[in-house]
């Protein structure tokens, strides 16, 4: 195997391994390894990574030990060492063949090692630098060419990119992590109805985030106003609750007191202290009797009310340190369990006033019963009690006619005056109940009625409770007295919990419980009559860029603008639900097609483009809408709200999509889609891949001017695998890079092969990608590959794409510039369909337009006008123009007379192979 396959084989290899996603320990040691064996001459080769104080250590490299040391005690000083500080600015590569003669080295290590000559390469991708690499000798110099520097420089890229992918698969994985973790506690907490649950969930996942057990939360006493107490411990904690509350209450500590707890509850932001001794704020002698290390305290607020703080703390010594990462998706579990919590606590407190009211009104019957039984001797003096009392009393005789009422109660009933109800029935009071005979009372002498609506004088009506008592003498009934009590504002606030139990308080829309009552109910209908069905998941584009920027009064202020214009959007029957935070979901029940969901998400889109005014602040927002349908996509209300959130995200990864159809293909690769990247990793080593060369013609003359390089894959079980199935996938994973090389090789050898059998063909045409074109070596990797065949450039021709130009206008034209100086010349392949100016066109160092074959296809349908005025631009601008995809003779005619005489297509040849390329044409 020659050295340049070696090469390529040993590149694939480390790209496969980087898109295996292997340990990055294990792709930097088969870097260094493939550049001790590359560059045989250095005596050392060492990968040196950054570190939070701005030193480099080194990480991978051989030797392991060098003068007793492991590599990683090694760290770069850029105060010493200028010549790594020169690299870190500037990016650059820099070889030193003779380190007496410079002073950038740091000269500790160059006496030390008896360095002679030294390399040093940035470890960089898209301007950011992730490292460096080291080469040098032990007293002999390296002498180092530059093919070599490059050999080394193609291997360091794929350090980079392994680095890169690296950082990008672990935040996408912590991402995803905790988006599930989140959703995870989101869906617990829900289905929670007590506090003791609730904060069991909390803890669970704060310890599993933390991994510290030791989670006590503090409330504010719903008593005591602005008082925090110790309220419950997590169960795994190493104290048990019994101590813990028993150690707070001998200390006496007082939480509003405490200068680390009203910071916290004064900004809302969580307190980190590493060591709780070297902080004047947290109470060192609590501190102490705990055996608290370390600790760190978390706000526990909704809705911009404080309801506490959690607090996890570390007992022993050298425990590891919590980061920031950790800390803020504590926080984020914290604040999803904060507004179950809110709710759980408000019905807890009613429940406990309802306890108290019922208390009260028991106690106030048995007091009603000694104000009755002294009624009975109608004492002026047990008359004014009765007009003292605070709830409204009113008698009745055998009839139920009234025969007194307390001023109390005439106040409640709207009557001026008590003289007013006296002598009516008491159906002006209890409507609907005059007809009703005295209770039978021979096993109690009064019953009560928890709820009962009675009438005002303007025929209004209130909510009461009331106690009945039976007045007798000698054990014969002969009148009753009835005692109520106006219950509007606790049935207020019954509602009003009875509401926040299923809709949210933001925005008024169904929450999360409602929105899968409706759902299970509605698909239940569904699945009956045969209809179809769909979930719609939206999540608002940058939204946390508003809650950072301007805060979160605003960032509620937007969100209620939002459920009202999504509103606007369903039609009667479907649901609107938030999620929390900024994500939405919509349920849209028996819908006849997706013609019924693209209506909404038009209107959605539609509504979205006008501007959101909110508290005085104009902006824009965009959402991405993930969809779901019934029963295609699942048939129950959870995995229909996965598969949309899911979509959801394709479409936000996608520009210039707003919603997106969830498929299968979302959530598993197909199996041939997996082998096929599998084969193309090994389809250099094999060597499956093989060019055909399409010719292109003057059709004036009728002669063969040059070919364009085509790659085609011959898969060893499918056979020719077309472009647009490998392409794609080889862009993907990287491998387009060394498949773009090889290509370039495998065309300037086969043109020189050519030219010595005398067939004299003008140029050879090679696509270059945007992957490739990003190489900051490319230049230099063209100039060796033509050094090598020993092909004049002049034969070689790059095809570029527009947006390929436009992407990096600086580094582009920077490195056409150098190609055009060597004499290769430069076309646009696709001319028409990108974006690039007339303005920018004629600054470039190009020689060739090729008109796009959509252009071709539309000429000899009277829409011509785009052709010729390429043509004429073309020559405007003293450059050949070729048009490709020619298929008819009409179409090779018309182009003639347009004074178009280049052509490539499939009327004058197919692409073929070299060999019949030779015999047909040479």
């Amino acid at each position: 195997m020659s050295p340049d396959h070696s090469r390529y084989s040993r590149l694939a290899h480390i790209t496969q391994m980087i898109n295996m996603k292997l340990d990055l320990r294990e792709v930097m040691e088969q870097v260094t390894l493939a550049i001790s064996e590359e560059i045989v001459q250095c005596d050392s080769v060492g990968i040196y990574l950054p570190q939070e104080d701005g030193s480099f250590r080194g990480y991978v490299g051989k030797p392991e030990v060098i003068n007793g040391r492991t590599l990683d005690m090694h760290v770069v000083d850029t105060e010493y060492d200028l010549l790594a500080k020169e690299v870190i600015e500037t990016k650059k590569t820099i070889y030193i063949p003779d380190t007496s003669k410079d002073s950038r080295p740091d000269p500790r290590a160059v006496e030390a090692f008896q360095i002679k000559s030294l390399l040093v390469i940035p470890i960089s991708f898209e301007e950011e630098l992730f490292g460096l690499v080291f080469l040098f000798d032990y007293g002999i110099p390296m002498n180092l060419t530059q093919d070599e520097i490059q050999a080394v420089e193609a291997y360091v890229n794929m350090a980079a990119v392994a680095i890169q992918n690296t950082t990008n698969l672990k935040n996408k994985e912590l991402l995803l992590t905790e988006k599930q973790l989140l959703l995870d506690v989101s869906r617990d907490i829900s289905m929670y109805t007590t506090l003791q649950e609730c904060f069991d969930s909390c803890f669970f996942y704060l310890q599993k985030v933390l991994d510290n057990p030791n989670i006590g939360v503090h409330l504010l006493d719903p008593i005591v106003a602005k008082r925090i107490k110790p309220a419950k411990l997590s169960k795994n904690s190493e104290w048990t609750e019994e101590k813990w509350l028993e150690t707070h209450e001998v200390n006496n500590f007082d939480e509003t007191q405490d200068p680390l707890v009203q910071e916290v509850i004064r900004t809302k932001k969580y307190i980190y202290c590493p060591d709780v001794f070297e902080d004047d704020r947290p109470n060192h002698d609590l501190c102490s009797q705990f055996g608290i290390k370390s600790m760190v305290i978390f706000p526990l607020v909704t809705m911009g009310e404080v309801l506490g703080q959690i607090s996890v703390v570390t007992l022993e010594d050298n425990a590891p340190l919590f980061n920031e990462t950790q800390l803020q998706l504590a926080q984020s579990i914290i604040d999803t369990t904060a507004s179950a919590l809110s709710h759980l606590m408000y019905m807890e407190r009613q429940e406990m006033i309802i306890e108290e009211r019922t208390s009260e009104v028991l106690e106030k019957n048995k007091e009603l019963e000694e104000v009755v039984a002294e009624l009975k001797h109608l004492s002026r003096e047990k008359e004014l009690i009765l007009n003292s009392a605070g709830e409204g009393i009113f008698g009745l005789d055998l009839h139920r006619n009234i025969t007194f009422c307390n001023p109390a109660g005439a106040e409640m009933l709207g009557y001026l005056s008590e003289n007013e109800l006296i002598g009516n029935s008491v159906h002006v009071i209890m409507q609907g109940n005059s007809e009703e005979v005295l209770a039978d009372v021979t096993s109690s002498d009064s019953y009560f009625e928890d709820y009962k609506l009675f009438y005002r004088k303007d025929r209004t009506t209130f909510p009461v409770e009331y106690v009945t008592s039976f007045i007798k003498e000698k054990d014969q009934i002969v009148g009753e007295v009835v005692t109520f009590k106006d219950i509007t504002q606790r049935k207020l606030l019954e509602e009003k919990i009875k509401y926040y139990a299923y809709f949210d308080s933001l925005t008024d829309l169904p929450n999360r419980i409602l929105l899968m009552d409706r759902l299970t109910q509605g698909l239940k209908y569904a699945k009956k009559n045969e209809e179809l069905a769909a979930v719609l998941y939206l999540d608002l584009d940058r939204f946390k860029v508003v809650n950072d920027s301007l805060g979160h009064s605003y960032g509620d202020a937007l969100l209620k603008e939002v459920a009202q214009r999504l509103m606007t959007c369903v039609p009667e029957g479907a649901t609107v639900s938030r999620q929390g935070g900024d994500e939405f979901t919509i349920f849209l029940p028996s819908i006849r097609g997706t013609n019924d969901i693209l209506k909404v998400v038009t209107c959605i889109d539609e509504t979205f483009t006008h501007s959101f005014e909110v508290l005085e602040h104009e902006m824009y927002m965009k959402t991405s809408i993930g969809i779901s349908l019934f029963p295609e996509n699942g048939e129950t209300a959870e995995i229909l709200i996965k598969n949309a959130d899911t979509a959801m995200y394709i479409a936000k990864e996608r520009p210039g999509t707003s919603f997106h159809f969830f498929s299968e293909e979302m959530d598993i690769r197909s199996f041939e889609s997996i082998k096929l990247e599998n084969d193309l990793y090994k389809a250099i080593e094999r060597d499956e891949f093989l060019i055909h060369y399409q010719p292109q013609f003057n059709y004036k003359d009728g002669k063969i001017t040059g070919v364009e390089a085509l790659l085609r894959w011959d898969h060893p079980e499918q056979g020719l695998i077309p472009p647009d199935q490998f392409i794609p996938l080889a862009e993907e994973t990287g491998l387009i890079v060394t498949i773009g090389e090889w290509i370039l090789r495998k065309a300037c050898t086969q043109m020189k092969d050519w030219h010595e059998r005398g067939f004299a063909l003008g140029t050879m045409s090679v696509n270059l990608s945007v992957h490739q074109f990003e190489q900051k070596n490319l230049f230099e990797i063209i100039q060796q590959i033509l050094k090598e065949t020993e092909l004049a450039p002049s034969y070689l021709e790059l095809e570029l794409t527009e947006n390929l130009i436009v992407k990096n206008k600086d580094l582009t034209m920077q490195t056409m510039k150098e190609l055009k100086a060597l004499g290769i010349k430069l076309a646009i392949d696709d001319f028409g369909t990108g974006y690039s100016s007339l303005g920018y066109l004629q600054n470039l160092p190009i020689s060739k337009l090729k008109i796009d074959k959509s252009f071709i296809d539309q000429m000899l349908d009277d829409r011509s006008a785009i052709t010729n005025t390429i043509i004429t631009l073309g020559q405007n601008l003293n450059l050949e123009v070729i048009a490709e995809g020619v298929e008819t003779k009409e179409q090779a005619d018309n182009l003639l007379a347009q004074n178009c005489t280049l052509m490539q297509g499939y009327y004058f040849s197919t692409p073929k192979e070299a060999d019949e390329i030779f015999n047909q044409y040479a």
